[in-house]
């Protein structure tokens, strides 16, 4: 038995190696467990809350394969907090899942269809993001028809159904049934320029009829250089309606410069819903990295904060690399966009983030961070808990990230 399985592996590596030759082909993994310590992370702590440790991680495969008419793309993932499966386990429950399997197809190089599951990352990852910094990551299922060369045009369509053909029903966990979208970039030496349609269609029920509410979003990205600083902007509308029915009339700007000593100041509005209005004004980034944008200790818009007063967010960060040594800091001031109540201050909070890494080689890092949460009176009445606790999160994560076949 041991003999035939040395076998095996040995005629499975040389036919890698030959399938190697005749294409481009590479088998990737990654492996990131990160510990987290957190006391008010998302919401406020209570007066009386405990902190809570534990520690979660990603594991992936990731095979690539490259002809030069096809490319194909798999990632094998599984995603458990540490203690959440018993050592002699033989639950199917935990099974590797698939993040990712599509083929992009090239019929001229010019023109181009991707099928199947994918992530979507566009721009500044404001609307439509691989949401990277979460384990599980996020992907959808769609086609996208591709026309780059000195544009790039990308159409991107999904319908989610049940698998039961009698009807048009879908009531899975996806957060649309219908998605379109179209997406233009044109870039220049010094400067780009990205345009954004997207429909979003939320199913919902009405007399045991399944009907759709669609929301559109359009807008778009932009990055510059004014003298030494590099300058970035987003300006986004949304209308249509809510998932549930709902008028919706919302709208995102950002405007940020960075200078070259690694100096970012900026400044972002979502628009939101004041206590008194009767429309819904809330703008909600649908399929963002919203991790990265309103502060690392996520009480905004990740899995949270929807059809709400919105936020300002006035903003410092700076960043420092040297050599194997990473460093960044980054500051933010929020307030609510649209008043909390009658008698309430629009001041939410103040936010530290630090953070620093260390690249042991090309394919190990080790990172860290600690953040706290200055919150004002406001933010109870949003979030609940107690503004007055010391309310804190920090990290400790490896990623290790090993080329088995390049």
């Amino acid at each position: 038995m041991k003999n035939k399985i040395i076998s095996s592996l040995a005629g499975l590596f040389f036919i890698l190696i030959a399938f190697q030759a005749s294409a481009q082909f590479s088998l990737s993994g990654e492996f990131r467990p990160r510990t987290e310590l957190s006391h008010g992370y998302k919401s406020l702590a209570g007066p009386d809350q405990d902190a809570s440790l534990y520690t979660a991680q990603r594991t992936r495969l990731n095979a690539r394969y490259q002809s030069d008419k096809v490319i194909t793309f798999l990632v094998l993932q599984d995603v458990r907090a540490w203690g959440s499966q018993a050592q002699l386990t033989g639950n199917e429950d935990f099974a590797t899942s698939i993040h990712q399997a599509w083929a992009e197809v090239f019929f001229t190089p010019e023109l181009s269809l991707k099928a199947g599951r994918q992530e979507l990352v566009y721009d500044d990852h404001r609307i439509f993001g691989n949401v990277g910094w979460a384990h599980q990551a996020r992907s959808h299922d769609l086609a996208i028809l591709k026309y780059q060369e000195e544009i790039s045009l990308h159409l991107g369509i999904a319908h989610h159904e049940n698998t039961n053909v009698t009807n048009n029903i879908f009531d899975g966990n996806d957060a649309y049934k219908d998605l379109q979208f179209v997406w233009f970039n044109k870039a220049w030496d010094d400067a780009s320029l990205s345009l954004l349609v997207l429909n979003n269609g939320v199913p919902y029920f009405s007399n045991d009829e399944q009907k759709v509410n669609y929301s559109q979003t359009m807008g778009g990205h932009t990055k510059f250089k004014v003298g030494n600083f590099n300058v970035a902007a987003n300006a986004y509308y949304q209308t249509g309606k809510t998932g549930s029915g709902d008028d919706l009339n919302a709208y995102n700007l950002l405007i940020e410069a960075t200078c070259p000593r690694g100096i970012t100041w900026g400044y972002e509005r979502l628009s939101g819903t004041a206590y008194d209005d009767d429309q819904n004004k809330s703008f909600t980034p649908l399929y963002g990295t919203n991790h990265k944008f309103n502060g690392f200790m996520d009480y905004f818009y990740v899995g949270n904060h929807a059809n709400n007063v919105g936020l300002n967010d006035i903003y410092a960060k700076y960043s420092y690399s040297k050599d194997k040594l990473s460093l960044n800091a980054h500051l933010h001031y929020f307030s609510a966009a649209a008043k909390i109540n009658a008698d309430a201050s629009n001041y939410l909070g103040t936010e530290l983030d630090l953070g620093a890494g260390w690249k042991i080689s090309d394919e190990t890092k080790i990172s860290c961070g600690l953040s706290f949460m200055f919150a004002g009176d406001s933010m109870e009445l949003l979030k609940g808990g107690d503004q007055s606790s010391t309310n804190y999160w920090s990290y400790l994560m490896l990623s290790v990230t090993p080329n088995f076949i390049k």
